[in-house]
């Protein structure tokens, strides 16, 4: 039914402003403001996609990966991130944890998470 339909991935910001200053400036991200629609965002990624991100008064951060951007290196990707401020998640259990940096060594690809201003979890993950 949906074999050659478009989509797209949305999730809500509680700050638009924040949000446009985060994903177009700090990650560098092509980012657009929809006239015709206010408290609506388009973030172009790769590949001629995009992600719609709402302004949601009342919005509570996701608590899973809502955005992965694939990277050719994980560790020059989080070191530059971390000299833009951005600050990497830290886990610590005995069956998942990161190191100091915030990358998740050994189970599966390099992988490091972040959240955007609003909370809400997105990663950089190593692709070979």
């Amino acid at each position: 039914m949906f074999k050659n339909t478009s989509v797209f991935s949305s999730f809500s910001v509680n700050d638009l402003h924040k949000a446009k200053e985060f994903y177009g400036h700090t990650l560098g991200l092509e980012v657009a403001e929809i006239p015709e629609m206010p408290g609506l965002l388009n973030v172009h990624v790769a590949g001629g996609h995009r992600v719609m991100i709402y302004l949601k008064p009342d919005h509570t951060p996701a608590v899973f990966t809502v955005l992965n951007f694939q990277v050719t290196d994980v560790e020059k990707t989080v070191d530059e991130l971390t000299g833009k401020g951005v600050k990497f998640e830290i886990y610590k259990n005995p069956e998942f944890s990161t190191d100091e940096k915030g990358i998740s060594r050994g189970r599966g690809p390099l992988i490091a998470w972040f959240k955007d201003p609003a909370g809400n979890i997105l990663s950089v993950v190593e692709a070979k």
